[in-house]
């Protein structure tokens, strides 16, 4: 029996993912885990609605299991969040891991092969070193012929997948878009990239036609600026300067800029330098508002949540190695200091996610979908 592993945002579940599900079913695999990204995402952002609403849309649409990526390691940068989707996916057995991208798997598997030449990688460190931020370096130092492949969006995580499945043994599968561009603005064929629904939500437009969801409480990262504002007004030098993917005095800048502006924009701005992408900040400042420390961002995924199975499925945890989080309270006790202190952030993420979307959902008694 063949399983299939879809690392995710579902931010939100449209119908793109839709399709790629029912794709995977159709010609690839019996079964398919969901590995998700929960109440906050990778570009360094709240998602647009809370991770049970995307997990009822993902099992009703395809996937048989769903299972959180806590917050220490969907808020990291593209080789982080696909260690840990991947060790997620091998822990729950998968054979097949399919992800979208620009490019053919031969195309970046010869990119990532050149990845872990310690030419390319002195190249880059060189790059970085004077100032570029990583996705500038990379082109560079690959050169001309693979430049377009890793200015792709996509690219950039099929990429680190592909590293990581290769440590796992799992095989990778890239999927070409359908229809529409990761962020282009523009509806296609009943298709339209997830930035654009969230753009359409925000704006109170109709985004019906384009997500099998409803989506009634929305949450925007606004709603919480102030109690974000407050945190970095408020972090010491020494508190910032853990904070994952924090170096070179960045925590200076930060509080510096904290000091000076009361909004977020405003700070992004002022701290953005070219080194650092947007993306990166944004992750940093969400990062420190939550108290994700580099230690515990950079320990491997300590344990499996189940956010979401249909039934019949009891069966797909039993190879797992990491203990299982389903019945939240008993299994929370359960688990050690350091897995422990990365699921208090994924409840610090929930406290947050009720802020901004007006919900009080309760992490120990909600309890997981069942379909």
């Amino acid at each position: 029996m063949s399983r299939a592993g879809v690392i995710c945002e579902f931010n939100p579940f449209h119908n793109g993912h839709k399709f790629l599900l029912e794709k995977i079913k159709q010609e690839y695999a019996d079964e398919i885990v969901c590995i998700m990204s929960g109440n906050f995402v990778q570009r360094g952002d709240i998602a647009i609605t809370d991770k049970y609403v995307r997990t009822e849309a993902a099992l009703e649409y395809g996937a048989d299991v769903v299972v959180e990526l806590p917050a220490p390691y969907a808020l990291s940068s593209a080789q982080t969040f696909a260690a840990g989707g991947v060790r997620i996916a091998s822990e729950l057995n998968c054979d097949r891991l399919f992800f979208g991208a620009e490019n053919s798997l031969k195309d970046l598997t010869e990119v990532a092969e050149l990845l872990e030449n310690k030419q390319v990688n002195d190249a880059i460190r060189k790059e970085m070193k004077s100032g570029q931020y990583y996705p500038k370096a990379l082109s560079s130092a690959l050169g001309t012929e693979y430049a377009a492949i890793v200015c792709q969006p996509n690219n950039i995580l099929a990429l680190e997948y592909i590293k990581a499945c290769r440590k796992y043994g799992i095989l990778p599968v890239a999927v070409p878009r359908k229809s529409v561009n990761h962020d282009e603005d523009v509806i296609r064929d009943g298709i339209a990239s997830a930035s654009k629904i969230r753009e359409l939500i925000q704006n109170g437009e109709s985004y019906r036609m384009l997500t099998p969801m409803k989506i009634t409480h929305p949450s925007l990262i606004q709603n919480i600026e102030p109690a974000i504002l407050y945190r970095l007004k408020t972090i010491s030098a020494d508190e910032l300067s853990a904070i994952a993917d924090v170096s070179e005095g960045l925590e200076n800048r930060i509080i510096e800029a904290a000091k000076r502006y009361n909004s977020m924009i405003e700070i992004y701005d002022a701290v953005k330098t070219k080194r650092y992408t947007m993306a990166r900040i944004r992750r940093i400042v969400l990062n420190a508002f939550l108290g994700v420390t580099a230690a515990l961002q950079n320990t491997p995924v300590p344990y499996l949540r189940i956010l979401g199975m249909k039934s019949g499925t009891e069966g797909m945890f039993k190879p797992a190695s990491l203990p299982l989080v389903v019945k939240t309270k008993a299994d929370y006790d359960k688990l050690d200091k350091t897995a422990k202190a990365i699921f208090d952030v994924d409840l610090r993420a929930a406290e947050a996610m009720n802020l901004s979307s007006g919900q009080c959902l309760n992490e120990f008694t909600k309890g997981i979908i069942k379909r």
